[in-house]
């Protein structure tokens, strides 16, 4: 493929998947708000159905179906390999409970923005493993990560939150848990690919989840529109928001990638305030295109 088509592709292909991602929450949101949806239990449903999806997908490409052969296998007689799936599937099941939880208690733009804070726990774990100080780029992302943080917790008035503490707490353990989930299965993904690790690592927290909860025994009720929001969020919000934005890195590269990958916070405020009537106040837009920007310094 010309090269030109290809970075095309990567461009239009991680916006959709960006978009995807902006998508799911603001779908999560509809069916915790009309259908009293727990947050655990879409977890685990969102989790468990999509690993098949992505284990599919690593069965239906050569490539990755031996590399999905030789992952099984190697967790059955590798220690280290099956503890640092393990490590990675608790990762993964917090992260999501905990963006999950944000979005109940906020929105889905606001818990958006706060899980892309993770870049700056990013940055900071790169300078104290790399031995070194940041750079300017780096501090002035600091800065409007830290005053967009600000803008969106406030109003801009210190005095007061403007929004529940609790949501704020939920904001930042996902920014924590998703820089974490970023970084913990990198020589996974380096080795076996994206399509066979997330499919195993999510099979087993949905699994873990599965059991832990008993999804069934609290079904919620749903008419059409709700079952169609729990296939979306499967599908498209999840399965296919990766695949693409994966698809995406691998034609671009991370850096292109993750800056186009500021798609899914603006498609989240966008799909909130047209779907679900969310207002924003001038300083949360303000809050929001502060750390965008933060996205662009530290990528």
């Amino acid at each position: 493929m010309a090269k030109a088509s290809k970075t095309t592709r990567g461009v239009v292909l991680t916006l959709i998947g960006g978009t995807c991602w902006g998508f799911s929450g603001t779908c999560a949101k509809f069916l915790m708000d009309g259908y009293g949806v727990d947050p655990v239990w879409l977890v685990c449903v969102r989790q468990f159905f999509a690993s098949w999806l992505f284990l599919a997908l690593a069965a239906a490409v050569p490539g990755d179906r031996k590399r999905l052969r030789d992952l099984v296998r190697e967790l059955g007689r590798g220690w280290r390999t099956l503890a640092l799936v393990a490590v990675t599937a608790a990762c993964m099941m917090v992260n999501s409970v905990c963006y999950i939880v944000t979005v109940k208690v906020t929105n889905s733009a606001t818990a958006t923005v706060l899980q892309t804070l993770a870049l700056v726990v990013l940055m900071v774990y790169s300078c104290v493993t790399a031995r070194r100080g940041p750079r300017r780029r780096e501090l002035a992302g600091l800065a409007l990560a830290l005053g967009g943080t600000f803008l969106i917790a406030t109003g801009g008035d210190p005095a007061h939150l403007a929004m529940p503490a609790a949501g704020l707490a939920w904001g930042l353990a996902t920014c924590v848990t998703y820089a974490l989930y970023s970084a913990v299965p990198e020589g996974l993904l380096k080795r076996w690919g994206s399509p066979a690790v997330n499919g195993v690592t999510m099979l087993v927290s949905g699994t873990v989840l599965l059991v832990a909860t008993r999804p069934w025994e609290g079904m919620p009720t749903f008419d059409a529109a709700g079952v169609a929001g729990v296939v979306a969020i499967v599908v498209v919000g999840t399965f296919l928001a990766y695949a693409l934005y994966m698809q995406g890195v691998k034609d671009l590269g991370p850096l292109r990638a993750s800056m186009l990958g500021t798609s899914e916070p603006i498609a989240a405020t966008v799909f909130s305030a047209l779907w679900l009537g969310t207002a924003f106040a001038p300083t949360d837009l303000a809050g929001f295109a502060m750390i965008i920007a933060m996205v662009y310094l530290t990528a």
